[in-house]
């Protein structure tokens, strides 16, 4: 690799690592928003997809102009992104917030994390495809490091409460519906169109449940920057990095750098709200990790 490439990769590498950053950070600021806050997740969730769609498609029409529309032509595309709405992004977002409010925002980013296992899982219960070796030693490393985190290394007790394991589970699976169900209309549209059709008709979901003018907590200054920081950091800017970061490096490498945000979100946690990891939830992470490696690495040899 010469130079040129060298500096490209290390770009693309860089930009990809702090997209992950933000990320961390805006879970992180979701626990501050949940628990300390006491934000009901209706009003939040309402807030957040209205406010973070009309800028994405904001967005959209000054990069792409009347293609913006371009994903409802077929019933196809349309169907793809009205299901991704559905149960991708409002169901993720509405399981993860539950799952930080009840727990904090360290395991519920793990379980979430888990989302690649899910894909395979559902490959091989739903499709009938074999399991390879890689997908059975990913399983087992990803099972035992979920039980290394939620338990702390003692079998016989919890270490958050169960139904935060629940919402944590549940946040993974809808998070593999995130990646898997926009996959048609992302094939002949912008990423950035979809995902701000996506967000937009989760608003308006949310929205008919729950009107973001209806029960509005005491407007404070802590609240506004933490809205405001889920909203950019959890969204819009590390969005914006990743669609950069790809013109410099491949897409296998940049999705690598998904492994910082549980790991900033987990830093994060003990810094701000004193969250203590003993060494069984550190290697638990660890773990998790290791096994979501192994199945992109599967996933990179087989594009090849």
């Amino acid at each position: 690799m010469n130079n040129a490439n060298s500096r490209g990769l290390m770009k693309g590498i860089f930009w990809a690592a702090l997209a992950s950053v933000m990320w961390g950070i805006s879970g992180t600021t979701l626990q501050l928003i949940s628990q300390n806050l006491a934000i009901p997740a209706a009003w939040m969730l309402s807030t957040r997809t209205m406010i973070t769609g009309v800028i994405l498609l904001l967005l959209s029409f000054i990069l792409y102009g009347k293609k913006t529309f371009d994903v409802f032509k077929t019933k196809e595309t349309a169907i793809s992104v009205i299901t991704y709405a559905i149960f991708g992004l409002m169901l993720n977002l509405l399981t993860f917030y539950n799952a930080v409010q009840t727990g904090n925002a360290s395991a519920a980013t793990i379980l979430q994390y888990l989302s690649p296992l899910f894909i395979v899982l559902g490959n091989i219960f739903i499709k009938g495809q074999r399991p390879i070796r890689s997908d059975v030693i990913s399983f087992l490393l990803a099972l035992i490091g979920v039980v290394l985190c939620i338990t702390r290394g003692n079998l016989h007790q919890l270490a958050l409460p169960f139904n935060s394991l629940l919402w944590g589970l549940g946040s993974g699976i809808t998070a593999a519906f995130y990646i898997v169900l926009p996959k048609k209309a992302a094939e002949k549209n912008s990423p950035l169109i979809v995902l701000g059709w996506g967000t937009m008709i989760a608003g308006i979901l949310f929205n008919c449940y729950h009107p973001l003018w209806v029960g509005v907590p005491h407007i404070s200054t802590t609240l506004v920057m933490s809205v405001s920081t889920v909203i950019l950091f959890g969204t819009v800017l590390p969005f914006g990095l990743l669609l950069y970061a790809s013109n410099f490096a491949p897409s296998d490498v940049v999705s690598i750098m998904d492994a910082l945000q549980p790991i900033v979100t987990s830093i994060l946690s003990v810094i701000f709200f004193h969250l203590f990891l003993n060494w069984f939830e550190i290697a638990g992470i660890i773990l998790v990790l290791i096994a979501i490696y192994i199945l992109q690495d599967r996933g990179r040899h087989l594009r090849i």
